[in-house]
């Protein structure tokens, strides 16, 4: 079975940063957890921080060979 590439971890918010992340996020059309990612680049790039993205893993069925 394949291991996600993201990290998952235990995240503690207060209840109003929630709605309010909760609430741009169905604005955006975007899952919490996607704008909280996208909130965090975004302050990371502000500060200097340059942040690539980590290599997808290929779905479907393995290329013949393989």
């Amino acid at each position: 079975m394949p291991t996600s590439a993201r990290k998952a971890f235990a995240l503690r918010l207060d209840p109003a940063v929630h709605a309010a992340v909760e609430r741009l996020a169905g604005a955006e059309l975007r899952s919490a957890n996607a704008q909280i990612e996208i909130l965090l680049r975004e302050a990371l790039q502000k500060r200097g921080l340059k942040v690539g993205t980590s290599e997808k893993p290929r779905r479907g069925r393995p290329a013949q060979g393989d």
